[in-house]
C-alpha cells in the first residue's frame, strides 16, 4: 500500500509579520496622539453635561434666521453639485477605457487623484483669499472638491457597463463619439444621475463644515454661537441641521431609487 502523503502545514510567517506591523502602527499612532487617558473616564459625564445645556431645552428664538442660513447651505450644496456634475461627467467619460486615448486618460486620472487628495476645507481656505467670506466660496469648494470622486465614479461606471451595445454600434461603423452617445450614455445615464443626487447629499453635510471656516450658511452660524458658548442656541441649530438633512436624504433616496428601478406602478397593477 502507498503511504498517504500529508500536505505541508501552511506557513504563518507573512500573516504574523503583517499582524506585528499593524500592531506597531496602531501603538505608534496612539502614542503620537498623546491621549490624556486620565480624562477619558470623564467623557460620558461631559457629554451628558453639554447635551443638557444644548437640549434642555433648546432656544427657538433664532429659528427663522437658522432656517434662512440652512437654505443658504442647501443652495450652496445644490449649486456645487451642479458645477461638479457638469464638469465631471464629460471629463470622466474621456477618462474611461475605450473612449479617450491613453495619454489623456493618464492625465485626467492623475488630476482626479490630486483633487481627491485635497479636502474640501483646504480648497475653501485657498479660495477664501480670492473670493472672500461668502457662500460663493463654499459653492466653488464643493464643486471643485467633488470633481475627483464624481469623475472616478463616471469612468468606472462606463468601464463596467455591458459591451453588447457598444460592439453593435462599432460593427455598424460607428465612431468612438457615436458609440459613446448611442451605446454607453443610455446604459450609464441612470447610474450617473443617481450619483449626481448622492453628490448633493454629500454636499449638504459638507456645507455645514465649510461654514465653520467662513464659507457661510448654517455652519458659520453654528461656529459663532459655539464660540460664544450659547449652548441652547447651538442645540437648536443642531436640530435644524439634523432634521433638514434627514428630510433631504429621504427625498433624494426615493428619487435615486426611482431613477435606478424605473416606474414599477404598471408591474404592481398587473400583480393586483
Amino acid at each position: 500500500m502507498t503511504a498517504l502523503s500529508v500536505p505541508p502545514r501552511p506557513s504563518r510567517l507573512w500573516p504574523t509579520i503583517f499582524a506585528v506591523l499593524a500592531g506597531i502602527i496602531i501603538i505608534s499612532a496612539t502614542v503620537g496622539l498623546q491621549i490624556p487617558w486620565a480624562d477619558v473616564p470623564k467623557i460620558p459625564e461631559n457629554v451628558a453635561k453639554y447635551f443638557g445645556l444644548m437640549f434642555a431645552p433648546p432656544s427657538w428664538e433664532k429659528l427663522p434666521r437658522a432656517l434662512m442660513e440652512m437654505w443658504r447651505s442647501i443652495s450652496m450644496a445644490w449649486l456645487g453639485a451642479i458645477l461638479c456634475v457638469v464638469i465631471s461627467i464629460p471629463l470622466g467619460i474621456l477618462a474611461a477605457r475605450g473612449v479617450g486615448p491613453v495619454w489623456l486618460r493618464t492625465v485626467l486620472r492623475g488630476g482626479f487623484a490630486l483633487i481627491r487628495a485635497i479636502p474640501e476645507v483646504i480648497i475653501a481656505l485657498i479660495l477664501l483669499t480670492v473670493t472672500g467670506l461668502t457662500p460663493f466660496t463654499g459653492m466653488l469648494a464643493l464643486g471643485i472638491a467633488g470633481i475627483g470622486t464624481q469623475a472616478k465614479w463616471v469612468y468606472e461606471t462606463i468601464e463596467s457597463a455591458e459591451e453588447g451595445a457598444s460592439e453593435a454600434v462599432r460593427a455598424a461603423g460607428g465612431t468612438t463619439p457615436e458609440v459613446t452617445r448611442w451605446a454607453l450614455w443610455p446604459a450609464v445615464a441612470p447610474a450617473l444621475m443617481s450619483f449626481a443626487l448622492y453628490r448633493f447629499e454629500i454636499n449638504i453635510r459638507t456645507s455645514a463644515v465649510l461654514g465653520m471656516v467662513g464659507a457661510g450658511g448654517i455652519g458659520s452660524m453654528l461656529a459663532n454661537y459655539t464660540q460664544f458658548r450659547e449652548w441652547d442656541t447651538v442645540g437648536m441649530l443642531l436640530i435644524v441641521v439634523v432634521v433638514v438633512t434627514m428630510i433631504i436624504d429621504a427625498i433624494s433616496g426615493a428619487v435615486r431609487r426611482r431613477i435606478m428601478e424605473g416606474d414599477r406602478s404598471g408591474e404592481l397593477a398587473r400583480v393586483v
